[in-house]
């Protein structure tokens, strides 16, 4: 992989198809997205939580969300009728709720699921940069 960033939707679900691809070949433990900071802007939500970041690990997105988060990602899942979520956890000492997404697709439909939730889970204007942070 040369690339570890992209700033466009097409090109976000190339370097997500890339990575996973990166990912299955080295074997790694898991593949770590995060939101460039500068998309984040002045949100008081998103902010919440951070810089909202998904991993993908054994055909399973994990990605931490707030309450409204949360039901974007469950709207969200109704398109995406092979992904469901497996497990959802409310730490006491942390805000949000931590879901664990069951991912059983291809690298493709794996890569728009992962561009639909930083577009609409996470409410972010299309053209905000992304980084792959881990392989």
């Amino acid at each position: 992989m040369s690339r570890f960033d992209a700033a466009e939707p097409t090109e976000r679900r190339s370097l997500f198809i890339d990575a996973i691809t990166a990912h299955r070949e080295r074997a790694s433990p898991f593949l770590t997205i995060e939101v460039d900071e500068g998309a984040l802007g002045t949100d008081a939500e998103t902010a919440e939580l951070g810089v909202p970041w998904l991993q993908f690990a054994d055909g399973i997105v994990n990605l931490d969300c707030t309450d409204e988060e949360l039901e974007r990602l469950k709207s969200l899942l109704s398109e995406f009728p092979a992904f469901k979520i497996d497990e959802l956890t409310r730490p006491e000492n942390a805000d949000g709720t931590n879901a664990r997404v069951s991912a059983k697709a291809d690298p493709n439909r794996i890569a728009q699921f992962l561009e639909a939730a930083i577009q609409r889970v996470y409410d972010l204007p299309e053209d905000s940069k992304v980084w792959v942070v881990e392989i």
